[in-house]
This record gives structure tokens, C-alpha cells and sequence, in this order.
């Protein structure tokens, strides 16, 4: 990888994608665990107001902190942990490594930003790493405004409609994405298969804990720790 090159698209768009990081075998190996602990039709885990008002229907799962110890190779890969420090600066910190899973016909995820841009600085780093394809047939493709990580605020709005200078990505089984916590992103609606990403989360040094307590709707500031609103937002 060249970690310069990564490292100043990263900066410019708010994102880079990568194809081909992750091999077959591996990829299958996850993604047999996480079809094997959401099962058939699991519950969701957040309350009806919120998912009526996010839009948000992916069901989250922290893998590591039950003892599912098989999803730590990907996080001390050499390259990934490497392609980090470029992007984040030495002494940087994992998050947490959890799954999100969204059902066959849910809505995906609306427009948000994962953590409030007040300080352009402080934000949260999510490598999503791909177990299966996302494609047309599928649904679930990621939404992006490249860009919009300098941008402030994300526009108050309808909160899952198209937004000017979006760009689709489609990643496929074994690809990895890196968002910043401030671009403007969303999930497309699931058709016909169930989708799931394994989502890295880190941060650069001093940056404080709690950094994605509070996600930036087009509707709502949402404050997860305590389950509330903190903000409306019309436009």
C-alpha cells in the first residue's frame, strides 16, 4: 500500500476504499459466525422511536467482548494497523470492533455523521471490512458526499434523501472502507439478502472516549449513552 497516497485521499474525500485486502477463507470463516449468532430473524436492540426516526435498521454486535476472539486478526493486521497510523497519527487507539447486521427489506442506515464536527480534529475512524458482496441486487450500498467531512454540519432534512454530489460505493467480500467520523453517509435500503460490515472503530491520540455518544441526523442529535434526543433539527 502506498500510505502517503492513502493518507492525502483520505484527507481530501473523507473516505478511501480498498478491494481484494481480505481473503475468501477468511471472510467466509466471519461471516459463518455472524449469520450463526444473529440467527434467522433477531430482535432489534434499539426502541421503536428511535428506529422510526434514524431510519436506522442495523442491529448491532460486539463480538470481542463475548469471546469471539476470531475477528482479532483483522485488527492487528500489519497493513491495516499501518494504514491507521497514516491516516491517524502515531499512539492512536482501537474503539471497538462491532458488527453491524441489517435484515433482508430493512431501510438501512439515513444520512448521519458519526460524531458532531464542532472540532474538525476530534473524530472517530470507522474500517469497515466487508464478509460478503454489496452490489444492486443486494442493496445496502454506502452513500457518501466525498468531501463533506470539511463541510460542518450535516443540512437538516429528509433524512434519507438523496443528497447533491453522492457517490455509491459498492464494496464487495474482502474490501475495507474508511470513513471519517464527520462525512456525510448513509446506507441504502436492503433488498433481498441480509447485510453485514465488521466495523473497526479507532481514534487519534487524545481524542476523547465518548466521541460517537452522539450522532448527527438530518432530523435529530442523538445521544446513545443516555437513549435521548438532544436536538431537533427542521429544515
Amino acid at each position: 500500500m502506498d500510505y502517503s497516497a492513502l493518507k492525502q485521499q483520505f484527507d481530501r474525500d473523507g473516505y478511501v476504499m480498498l478491494e481484494n485486502v481480505f481473503g475468501r477463507p477468511q471472510m467466509e470463516h466471519l461471516d459463518g459466525l455472524i449469520r450463526g449468532h444473529y440467527g434467522k430473524d433477531p430482535a432489534f436492540q434499539h426502541d421503536g422511536e428511535f428506529l422510526n426516526r434514524a431510519q436506522t435498521d442495523v442491529i448491532p454486535w460486539f463480538p470481542q467482548q463475548q469471546g469471539a476472539h476470531d475477528f482479532d486478526d483483522i485488527e492487528c493486521d500489519e497493513d491495516l494497523r499501518l494504514m491507521t497510523s497514516a491516516i491517524l497519527g502515531d499512539n492512536w487507539s482501537g474503539q471497538h470492533c462491532m458488527v453491524m447486521f441489517s435484515k433482508p427489506g430493512s431501510q438501512g442506515q439515513a444520512w448521519h455523521q458519526d460524531c458532531p464536527p464542532e472540532h474538525p480534529q476530534r473524530f472517530n475512524l470507522n474500517r469497515l471490512v466487508y464478509t460478503r458482496d454489496v452490489d444492486d441486487e443486494t442493496g445496502g450500498q454506502v452513500a457518501v458526499v466525498p468531501g463533506s467531512h470539511r463541510m460542518g454540519l450535516l443540512p437538516p432534512g429528509d433524512p434519507s434523501a438523496d443528497l447533491e454530489g453522492q457517490v455509491l460505493l459498492s464494496p464487495q467480500q474482502g474490501t475495507l472502507i474508511c470513513l471519517h467520523g464527520h462525512i456525510w453517509h448513509r446506507v441504502l435500503p436492503i433488498k433481498n439478502a441480509v447485510r453485514a460490515s465488521v466495523n473497526y472503530r479507532a481514534a487519534a491520540a487524545g481524542t476523547p472516549e465518548g466521541i460517537t455518544d452522539i450522532c448527527v441526523y438530518r432530523n435529530m442529535c442523538y445521544r446513545f449513552s443516555t437513549g435521548s434526543v438532544i436536538e431537533e433539527r427542521e429544515g
